[in-house]
């Protein structure tokens, strides 16, 4: 074998090597990747109950409802609506009318037990998805919004 058919061997090796790993790890993260979705979106995917997703829309106003720990709101996106519960301290900026992005699953009545809230954290600021999704339906109107 020559210096370069062992060099090309190594290499090769190397690479058998890495592809073997990133697979490794891909294949490990799998269930670690969470989706975004709008109401709208949850109910025509029609996602499994437990399966775990982030859920994203405006917090609908006169819907929030808490009892010390324990929230109850809707989300919307102006077409769908979507009850949500979760119990913790919710983000300083939660409040009807605000974006949020929830994550957890659906429950098997076909309500969203969620898991973690996040609150928009300025004025400016609402994930791209659900900007895209409200622009859609017209019921995005503010001036400044992300594109």
């Amino acid at each position: 074998m020559t210096r370069k058919q062992k060099r090309l061997a190594v290499i090769g090796g190397l690479g058998a090597v890495l592809v073997l790993a990133a697979g490794l790890i891909f294949f490990a993260l799998r269930d670690q990747i969470v989706f975004f979705y709008s109401p709208s979106e949850l109910r025509e995917k029609q996602i499994a109950a437990g399966e775990p997703v982030r859920l994203g829309g405006l917090v609908k106003d006169g819907s929030w409802v808490r009892d010390g720990e324990t929230s109850d709101f809707v989300v919307t996106d102006g077409e769908s609506e979507m009850t949500a519960h979760y119990v913790g301290l919710l983000p300083d900026l939660f409040r009807e009318g605000q974006g949020v992005v929830v994550e957890g699953s659906l429950t098997p009545q076909g309500t969203f037990a969620a898991t973690n809230v996040l609150a928009k954290h300025d004025e400016n600021y609402m994930p791209r998805e659900v900007v895209k999704a409200l622009k859609e339906r017209g019921e995005w109107q503010r001036e400044g919004a992300p594109q």
